[in-house]
């Protein structure tokens, strides 16, 4: 999702920006855990690694808070073994941002490198990554480790962070981070007295003020909200989104208008996506998410995740779709109490309005060319990973478990103010990830390239920028075998 640090590899990951070191309190970094969350036992069990020292390289995503809680968390894991299995274990950690992060992978993977045991790849990675052989394929693993059989929140969380190809029960990967996309709002001035009674006597309708009420929002209300906070005069604005044509960001934006207003990407079943993509409906929502500039800051397309950020937090827009991982950054310290976090609007009227909004988060990869003792490590580390304590733990801290049981808690709401929305979002039909396709990266440069030369003014007709990224992408697909199907003649007259 993000590139908030592009400072390149390092020994350990940081908090890149002011907002994310204001949010750390939030997150609950402190490094005193509670007394129950290690297992004390009586005598360590059997272990074929007991009494050695093993080195583990853990690579993830530079300046992403919930990459950040797994390698933070670590040295738990570490203290986990030792007690219960009498072996050491240290960590050291790589990095780099978002839009370098696989070719870091993928270079080392190439040479059958143990340079990195465990991964924290983006999920659209998956196909890319396993298709060559350089990740393990989890299936028998699973099978053989109770901790690994569990009740995931929905099918969605499978779809998304562990199976590839898409429909099928091959297992590459487990969630290291749920995340959703989410709406935030200023609650204080959403209930500031004199905006209620502005916004009643303007529209002859009350502002919304609860989770409920922004459930059944449609993206037309919201619209009427939006403008009513947009104040150029006063440097305030109703809404932000992500623009930018940096790794997906306007991707997973401008895919939440496509999916919520009946659209489709591409057809899994046949790798069709001319004809699908560049449908004239598809066309008239990419004319309507450039139409909410109009409600944005100067600059909107640039907004990025961190750009975001800082124009919610500076108190610059009164509403910013969001990934609900990084809510800890998005809520300071200064804005606790200040904020509310509900479901983004359903696009359409009536029965037939609704939500389908692009999936985030990244799952835990291991490489399949550890030898046997990094691979038992790794496996360790994941039954770990996956305790009820651990889960809960990684909640406090800020994270988004995506196990059945640890978001069935009673009190699993109230420990982030993001957390019933995240849930609510990740339930089945409501969230999407997109193409896990090997050639995800040169697809995703097509489409990146087209949104944004047609948000940006440098490309005027939105039915011509979709021909442009379907004939493209056909193309790609075509020659990679994903797909029998040609682009059409058509094709060879496109361009942006």
């Amino acid at each position: 999702m993000s590139n908030f640090d592009r400072s390149g590899a390092g020994s350990r990951f940081v908090m890149p920006r002011r907002t994310l070191l204001k949010g750390g309190s939030a997150l609950g970094l402190s490094s005193l855990i509670s007394a129950p969350f290690i297992n004390r036992l009586s005598a360590q069990e059997s272990h074929p690694l007991a009494g050695q020292s093993i080195d583990m390289n853990i690579l993830g995503i530079a300046g992403w808070v919930p990459s950040s809680l797994g390698v933070q968390m670590s040295p738990l894991f570490a203290d986990y073994v030792k007690e219960k299995y009498g072996y050491g274990v240290s960590f050291n950690f790589q990095e780099a941002p978002f839009a370098d992060l696989f070719q870091k992978a993928a270079t080392s993977l190439a040479t059958r490198s143990q340079e990195f045991n465990i991964i924290i790849s983006d999920s659209q990675w998956l196909g890319a990554l396993a298709k060559p052989g350089w990740i393990l394929k989890l299936n028998d693993i699973i099978a053989q480790n109770k901790n690994l059989q569990l009740e995931w929140y929905s099918q969605t969380v499978v779809d998304t962070y562990m199976t590839y190809p898409d429909g099928t029960k091959e297992i590459w990967g487990l969630p290291q981070e749920g995340d959703v996309e989410a709406l935030y709002i200023r609650k204080d001035w959403l209930e500031d007295p004199k905006e209620v009674e502005a916004f009643q006597a303007k529209y002859g309708k009350p502002l919304p003020k609860t989770f409920e009420d922004f459930e059944e929002l449609t993206m037309d209300e919201f619209e009427k909200i939006a403008e009513f906070f947009t104040r150029p005069d006063e440097q305030v604005w109703g809404f932000a989104q992500q623009y930018s044509r940096v790794y997906d960001f306007a991707t997973c934006a401008f895919n939440n208008f496509l999916w919520s207003r009946g659209g489709e990407t591409w057809d899994p079943k046949d790798g069709r996506i001319e004809g699908v993509l560049n449908t004239p409906e598809n066309a008239k929502s990419l004319e309507e998410f450039k139409r909410w500039i109009k409600y944005c800051p100067p600059g909107a397309t640039n907004v990025g995740i961190a750009e975001g950020i800082d124009v919610f937090t500076q108190g610059k827009v009164f509403s910013t779709i969001q990934w609900a991982a990084v809510g800890s950054a998005m809520i300071t310290k200064e804005l606790e109490g200040k904020v509310l976090v509900v479901p983004p609007p359903k696009h359409g009227t009536g029965e037939s309005a609704k939500r389908i909004y692009s999936m985030g988060g990244q799952p835990w990869v291991i490489n399949a060319f550890n030898d046997e003792k990094k691979m038992r490590v790794a496996i360790d580390f994941m039954n770990w990973w996956y305790l009820p304590e651990t889960a809960v733990e990684f909640a406090k801290r800020g994270g988004n478990p995506c196990d059945k049981v640890t978001l069935s808690r009673d009190d699993f709401n109230d420990i982030n103010p993001w957390n019933r929305t995240y849930k609510f979002m990740l339930e089945d039909g409501r969230s999407r990830d997109f193409w896990h396709d090997p050639k995800y990266s040169e697809m995703l440069s097509v489409q990146q390239e087209g949104y944004s030369s047609f948000v940006t003014g440098q490309s005027t007709d939105a039915q011509a920028v979709m021909d442009y990224i379907a004939c493209q992408q056909q193309q790609i697909l075509s020659d990679s075998g994903t797909s029998t199907i040609a682009p059409s003649d058509m094709c060879a007259t496109t361009s942006l």
